[in-house]
């Protein structure tokens, strides 16, 4: 299984964005509101899942953070943070050390639920919010900030974003639709099935996924039932073994039409597949490939890896 695969497929496994309030407001910082100050300490946060750390920062309440997990790696302050595990396995003893008063994840999976007391004896909280739509994720990073205390910050930050989107509504969600099959994995072939989250940003841009009515979110496919569904767009993960030429190549020996006529899009895993502020870079990258598609041209193109 490549790269882009596992990651997609331990983010299926990781434990789901948990939001607290309480917090401390400095005067001496123009992001944080005078209004919410607060005679409680200021809030000291774990992040057990990267796109939550990416959400943190954007919301200017990135001084908050105590730690994060291993794949927490955006913006380029997180790697600088200490790491507590992998999101799924998780090491209590330095948590513990740590004293936080806040953990975000995003999965309430069973290991997160097993880690739900250790959270309560420390006096901390832990909760769980899940972005389904587009939409969702300028909200979060709003809610952040109000919790966190940084909600002048955040606004901004969370109207800049739902303007970009609403930019991207306008312009392409109310044409053609445009058939896509996503390769998340191509040994095996993997795809996006039932995301939510990912099929929505696909409607932004006029796209229609073609397995997104599969009942799970990462379907094992054949490689004759995407010939046969014959999309219109190939949307592939792109790393440095996985670039377009490598792509097309693979496709056009099975007469793949979107191969061999060059309606490739590469796009950046971290980006497309994280539920945080980074997305909206994704789907500002994917739908002009979706309407090159949508008209016919050659729409491949390489990765915008950060």
């Amino acid at each position: 299984m490549k790269k882009a695969a596992r990651i997609i497929l331990r983010s299926l496994a990781s434990a789901l964005l948990a939001l607290a309030a309480g917090s401390a407001v400095s005067q001496s910082d123009p992001g944080r509101n005078v209004e919410s100050v607060s005679v409680e300490p200021k809030p000291r946060v774990i992040t057990i899942s990267p796109h939550a750390t990416e959400m943190i920062y954007a919301a200017g309440a990135g001084e908050t953070l105590v730690a994060t997990v291993s794949s927490s790696d955006y913006p380029e302050a997180a790697r600088n943070l200490p790491r507590v595990g992998d999101g799924i396995l998780l090491n209590q003893e330095r948590i513990f050390m740590l004293q936080p008063t806040l953990l975000i994840g995003w999965l309430r999976s069973s290991a997160a639920q097993q880690f739900e007391p250790v959270v309560e004896r420390l006096g901390a909280k832990i909760e769980y919010s899940r972005p389904m739509q587009v939409r969702d994720i300028p909200a979060e990073v709003l809610r952040l900030g109000r919790l966190l205390g940084y909600e002048k910050t955040a606004a901004h930050a969370a109207e800049a974003l739902l303007a970009r989107i609403s930019v991207l509504e306008d312009r392409y969600a109310h044409l053609a639709p445009v058939s896509v099959f996503i390769e998340v994995g191509s040994r095996p072939l993997y795809t996006i099935g039932d995301d939510p989250l990912l099929n929505d940003a696909l409607r932004v841009c006029g796209a229609v996924n073609l397995y997104a009515d599969s009942g799970i979110p990462a379907p094992r496919v054949p490689i004759e039932s995407v010939l046969v569904k014959n999309p219109r767009l190939l949307i592939v993960s792109g790393d440095e073994e996985n670039t377009a030429s490598e792509v097309q190549a693979r496709w056009r020996q099975f007469g793949l039409a979107a191969a061999t006529e060059g309606r490739i899009h590469v796009a950046d895993p971290d980006e497309l597949y994280r539920p945080g502020p980074r997305l909206i870079d994704a789907v500002e990258a994917l739908c002009p490939a979706v309407d090159a598609a949508r008209r016919g041209s050659n729409s491949a193109q390489g990765p915008h890896i950060k």
